[in-house]
């Protein structure tokens, strides 16, 4: 069925509103700030990005400030559902949810982790030592009792928030306007690939590859719950386990030996 013009502008209308409110908005700021690391007069492969920092000097206020932070950051996904919602069940169908399979869709989820997180870690590793990559510190928090459930709500927050808009809206709304297959997912890859910029351009890459590969398998599939699942061990793993990963190859974070 052909969207009549003035359901199509107001679709296009509504696609802006809700990526301005956060991955757009996103990207527009990393390309703005990969611009402003390539003139600093610091090498690129010698500058830092903090994924999760503190956000106050006081352990209570910075604890309140992660917990609105990532609840806010959460607010584009609860209005996608609300644009998407169903009032047949499944409710969130259009979003790849049906609450069916949830065993299955989580083994493959972890299937993808293997799939993703072990090239993703090379191709960081061999950035890093050809200058494509800053260095990350998925974290600059302090150690307190909250700071590894915080991390996991972050790497919940980054899974849900990409993955519902991402995946599950855009190409339910794109499909809506009449894209095809590979014009979504390479128009979705590059929009995740431009919001990681400010990582570097290594960082695009890898992430276009992620998304290209996401998106190819959500077309076939239609499931959300494996990318959900995937994205957020991927991100667990990084965040909870860079203490560690740190300590262990201190020169590839930019720390001293």
């Amino acid at each position: 069925m052909t969207t009549p013009p003035a359901s199509r502008t107001r679709l296009w209308w509504e696609i802006a509103i809700v990526l301005a409110l956060g991955l757009g908005q996103s990207a527009i700021y990393a390309i703005v700030q990969l611009a402003y690391r390539l003139t600093d007069t610091t090498p690129l492969a010698d500058q830092t990005a903090t994924l999760n920092p503190s956000r106050s000097d006081r352990e209570i206020f910075d604890f309140i400030y992660q917990v609105l932070s990532i609840g806010f950051s959460l607010v584009p996904v609860v209005l996608v559902c609300f644009l998407l919602w169903q009032s047949s069940r499944p409710h969130l169908g259009r979003l790849g949810l049906d609450g069916t399979r949830i065993p299955r869709d989580t083994g493959r989820g972890i299937l993808l982790v293997l799939a993703i997180g072990i090239p993703g870690l090379a191709l960081y590793l061999v950035g890093r030592m050809l200058g494509w990559f800053v260095a990350v510190d998925p974290t600059g928090l302090d150690a307190h009792w909250w700071t590894v459930p915080i991390l996991l709500l972050s790497a919940a927050r980054a899974s849900i928030q990409e993955e519902f808009v991402v995946l599950g809206y855009l190409f339910a709304r794109l499909r809506q306007l009449g894209w095809g297959p590979w014009a979504i997912i390479v128009a979705t890859s590059v929009l995740r690939a431009s919001y990681h910029l400010y990582q570097g351009p290594g960082a695009f890459v890898g992430n276009l590859a992620m998304g290209l590969l996401f998106g190819w398998l959500f077309s076939r599939s239609g499931r959300l719950l494996p990318f959900l699942v995937a994205h957020f061990l991927i991100d667990a793993s990084v965040f909870v386990g860079y203490p560690w990963a740190a300590a262990t190859w201190p020169a590839l974070f930019g720390l001293p030996s």
